[in-house]
């Protein structure tokens, strides 16, 4: 069906409520309506996630409510006992969020599927927790992450606590197919679906459990809790997790950026709600130099995600990923190896475009490091692996983008728990008279600097979409052979080499300096991201590798037309 037919069906279609019908009668933008109707929404293997709005590529009740069907069908499919563990649905601070979890609640519950059905915004590792403690089949959280306002999304987990992966997406997105109109749907009222018993609602049981077990996995003890910090949720769901458990760890000094203390759909004092984005600190690095604050924490809206800076002279210097989650594996790893407390199996998952100065760390302890294709699904499928094998203990998940899980307690990244190891590494290492920045530093100096930079290119709406296959297209059938002095020495393709990552639309090249590059289409946003990563002698000449990488690889790629 063409994008018009499509179109004159929704605003047509008295199924469709009149707000909705509305909002599609008020489009005057011949390229809006088209991209609003020219493609379906594509569930991945993660879920769902896009603009708000009426339309087939966009986010609305209608899309959640025919997902949520693909879903509980492919549940019922699995069986009576799959049916009754249920699903436990949490939603964060976005619009919409909450009425799209409730109609997720109400197609299960009309499915015979039981729902959990949080009271409130809740941060998305509590979701996986809640999934793995109350024993679910599967789990659903509503958030579209670090995404600009206009957007929201819809993940979903299976019983292990971790997003699903290809096997049960494919099993959803055949069920969703079989779906011919949307009054195919099943759905009840939520308070029959409460009376039935298939909707129970969820309260704060759940977030004392999970708050103790964080508290339990701290690592030292002997630390300067009046460290100096400041804290911005981001006006999203991190408020109340990661400020109650810095309280009851011991920090006695944690500010919190006032204006962005509270949930708002608008995001409205920092628009792009990316703490990987240093313009996102920008309140809180005012606040900071006010109090003389030693580090800022950020935690994205679901709080899956936080970045950091240390203080140093008058101002903060922002961290990357790959920085804090180097730093995070050496202060694990040596504190826990000078408490003879270091598994002799642990090991250590890292996504393939995450830098390597973490490995080098995890080498140095006789510890594993594994690589995984992009995303907390893929990393976290090693520690499900391993927890019924047994053959490693995982201990540590991370990726380039300030994604972090450190233990068993969750199967995703977890910025709570990775706030409080981030305030109690800075608090340990102050104690000893240094800041985070001095232990960089050693580092650097022991393994040689590693330098990283990340390029990320947007291209929106179906042009932007075949521009990057035409990019990704190009390079991988004629790579740059030479980068100034730097010759092309080894390639791998993800899409079609054998790894033991996996498959997908990856290409990685090697240099014989040791410095690489990797190139890939965002799964969830309109984006094409270039990862440069070099190794120097010194900080300049890693740098000055870093520069000539991205010179010569981005001018390849805007030359694409």
């Amino acid at each position: 069906m063409e994008y018009k037919e499509k179109y004159n069906s929704w605003l047509n279609d008295e199924y469709f409520d009149e707000e909705t019908r509305l909002e599609l009668q008020s489009l005057i933008d011949e390229k809006e309506i088209e991209d609003r109707f020219y493609t379906d929404l594509k569930f991945g293997t993660a879920g769902l996630r896009g603009k708000i709005g009426a339309g087939t590529n966009r986010m609305n009740k209608y899309i959640v409510a025919l997902a949520t069907q693909g879903l509980a069908q492919t549940i019922v499919n699995h069986g009576k006992e799959a049916m009754n563990k249920g699903v436990a649905i949490a939603f964060d601070v976005r619009k919409y969020s909450d009425q799209f979890a409730q109609i997720a609640a109400r197609v299960l519950a009309a499915n015979g599927v039981k729902a959990y059905l949080f009271d409130g915004i809740r941060a998305t590792p509590v979701l996986s927790y809640t999934v793995r403690r109350l024993n679910c089949i599967s789990g659903i959280v509503i958030t579209a992450s670090h995404n600009p306002k206009d957007y929201n999304g819809y993940k979903v987990y299976w019983e292990e606590g971790s997003q699903i992966l290809e096997g049960i997406g494919n099993e959803i997105l055949c069920e969703i197919d079989k779906v011919n109109n949307f009054n195919e749907i099943k759905t009840i009222d939520l308070e029959e679906g409460i009376e039935k018993g298939l909707i129970n609602i969820i309260g704060k049981e759940i977030d004392d459990e999970y708050n103790q077990h964080i508290i339990d996995m701290a690592i030292n003890d002997d630390i300067d809790k009046e460290i100096k910090i400041v804290y911005s949720p981001l006006n999203g769901t991190g408020n109340i997790p990661v400020r109650r458990v810095l309280k009851e760890r011991g920090f006695t000094n944690i500010t919190v950026v006032p204006e962005q203390e509270n949930p708002d759909s608008n995001f409205t004092t920092v628009g792009y709600p990316n703490p990987e984005d240093i313009n996102a600190f920008k309140y809180a690095a005012e606040l900071g130099k006010k109090i003389g604050a030693e580090i800022l924490i950020a935690t994205d809206p679901d709080c899956d995600r936080v970045a950091m800076a240390v203080k140093k002279d008058s101002d903060y210097v922002y961290l990357n990923g790959n920085q804090t989650g180097a730093l995070l594996i050496n202060y694990i790893l040596s504190s826990r190896y000078k408490k003879d407390d270091l598994p002799h199996n642990a090991a250590i998952v890292k996504s393939i475009v995450t830098g390597n100065l973490g490995k080098v760390i995890a080498d140095k302890y006789n510890v594993k490091m594994f690589e995984s294709l992009t995303g907390f699904k893929n990393i976290c499928a090693k520690a499900n692996e391993w927890e019924k094998t047994k053959e490693y203990e995982f201990i540590f998940g991370y990726e380039e983008s300030i994604g972090y899980v450190y233990g068993n307690l969750v199967r995703d990244k977890d910025a709570v728990v990775s706030s409080m190891l981030i305030a109690e590494m800075a608090a340990y290492f102050k104690k000893q008279g240094k800041s985070i920045l001095d232990v960089l530093n050693e580092l650097y100096q022991e393994f040689g600097y590693y330098s990283e930079k990340l390029i990320s290119i947007v291209l929106e709406g179906l042009e932007g979409q075949q521009k990057i296959t035409r990019i990704m297209e190009s390079i991988r059938h004629d790579p740059i052979e030479q980068i100034g002095d730097m010759k092309l020495t080894k390639t791998i393709d993800y899409l079609y080499d054998e790894t033991d990552a996996g498959k997908s639309d990856v290409l990685r090249y090697y240099m014989n300096d040791g410095s690489w590059y990797a190139v890939r289409p965002s799964g969830t946003e309109p984006k094409i991201k270039l990862y440069i990563y070099s190794k120097g002698a010194s900080k300049e000449e890693a740098q000055a590798k870093i520069d000539i990488i991205e010179s010569t690889v981005r001018g390849r790629m805007e030359s694409v037309k």
